[in-house]
């Protein structure tokens, strides 16, 4: 199959064969004669943007390319935004460690760094908020694992804490009791998580210093983690053998889901399940629809952990499931475009919605199916999206 331009693509009703030529792109701008098909099911008060302080959304309606610009990437946390002054930083490596350091952001640089693209949402990210908490980028930095060696790991350490500088008031809830503590935000993982290749300190976005929402000067990159795990403006890496049960690791982030039984809350079968908040649950939804003479293009994309996807698939209205196609510049831990080429679309209001299903045979459910789950994290349901054609 010959590659041909995205020009001759769009003159040529955006062929498939054109939009897997171009696809590192992503859905190219509008050209002469292409008209954006707008949702019908946003509500009049959907307000998506922001300037990052306290809280910036993305409009997923807006992706253009495997990466969200800084100024456009989304921003959330219960804390403070410090602002830190990056030639006097330290990053404090301390606990189960044989030679504790005091690392400035330069003896950073001066180690192997690297780039990795990563999406990633808040798993508070749903249907609700039009999936606006989620964005993609290339960031760079250094290994978490070379830094960690740079320590010395001690035999007994188990857990690595990731303590932020930013600071805020909480209530801790013991049985009766509630206490109200300013802590540092906090987060932890396995030491066999952090000795793998992926996790990085990184530094910069798109190419770029990080700013203060996105947790500069340093912060923690966790591919395939959601939102929470990727800890802002990092400030110590502690090393434990026990458990963390910070307020944001064993009581904020949690599920709460039924198993067994009958599907009845009470009934004495059901076990209830509490589950940490950590890698990605299998997402996917339709961001865009495009019109250019009597076809149809949608764009879209897939959060999950980074297992291979099996396939991507659409379903309109009450048709069969039909495979998208992915872009071949997704990369493991990028979020992954697809497009779907839609014909013979009629007049009236048509119902869109796509489900992925990755290598192990995870499907991405429907909500009906996390209708047993009580807590709204993690609702990684099938998003039905609705669009009008005159």
């Amino acid at each position: 199959m010959s590659t041909i331009s995205r020009r001759e693509t769009l003159k040529q009703g955006i062929r498939l064969a054109g939009l897997l030529a171009m696809a590192d792109s992503g859905l190219p701008a509008l050209a002469q004669g292409e008209i954006e098909v707008p949702f019908s099911d946003y509500p009049a008060t959907f307000t998506p943007g922001g300037t990052g302080q306290p809280r910036r959304t993305f409009d997923i309606r807006t992706i253009d390319g495997l990466t969200v610009s800084r100024d456009k990437f989304f921003v959330l946390q219960h804390n403070n935004q410090p602002e830190i002054d990056s030639n006097t930083y330290r990053l404090k490596l301390s606990g189960m460690v044989n030679n504790p350091v005091s690392l400035s952001l330069a003896d950073l640089r001066k180690m192997r760094s690297t780039e990795l693209i990563a999406g990633y949402e808040c798993s508070g990210n749903s249907p609700r908020s039009f999936q606006s908490l989620s964005s993609c980028g290339r960031f760079t930095g250094v290994p978490l694992r070379d830094v960690l060696r740079q320590a010395v790991v001690g035999p007994r350490a188990r857990e690595v804490v990731f303590l932020g500088t930013d600071r805020g008031d909480a209530d801790v809830v013991f049985r009766q009791q509630t206490f109200k503590l300013n802590q540092q935000f906090g987060r932890s993982i396995t030491l066999e998580n952090a000795l793998k290749p992926e996790p990085l300190l990184a530094w910069a976005l798109n190419g770029e210093p990080l700013t203060v929402p996105q947790g500069a000067p340093l912060r923690l990159i966790m591919p395939g983690w959601y939102g929470v795990a990727n800890v802002k403006w990092l400030s110590e890496i502690h090393l434990q053998e026990d458990r963390y049960v910070g307020n944001y690791q064993a009581r904020w982030y949690r599920s709460l889901v039924g198993v067994g039984g009958t599907g009845e809350d009470a009934a004495p079968e059901t076990q209830w399940m509490e589950t940490e908040i950590t890698r990605m649950h299998l997402k996917s939804t339709i961001a865009r629809v495009r019109k250019m003479g009597s076809a149809y293009q949608m764009l879209g994309f897939v959060l999950n952990d980074g297992t291979p996807l099996k396939s991507v698939e659409v379903k309109i209205d009450d048709g069969p499931w039909q495979k998208a196609t992915l872009d071949p510049a997704n990369t493991r831990y990028s979020w992954k475009l697809f497009t779907f080429h839609w014909t013979g679309a009629t007049a009236g209001e048509h119902t869109l919605v796509s489900r992925a299903t990755d290598a192990e045979g995870n499907v991405q459910p429907t909500a009906d199916e996390l209708k047993r789950k009580k807590t709204f994290l993690e609702d990684n349901s099938q998003f039905p999206r609705k669009i009008i054609i005159s």
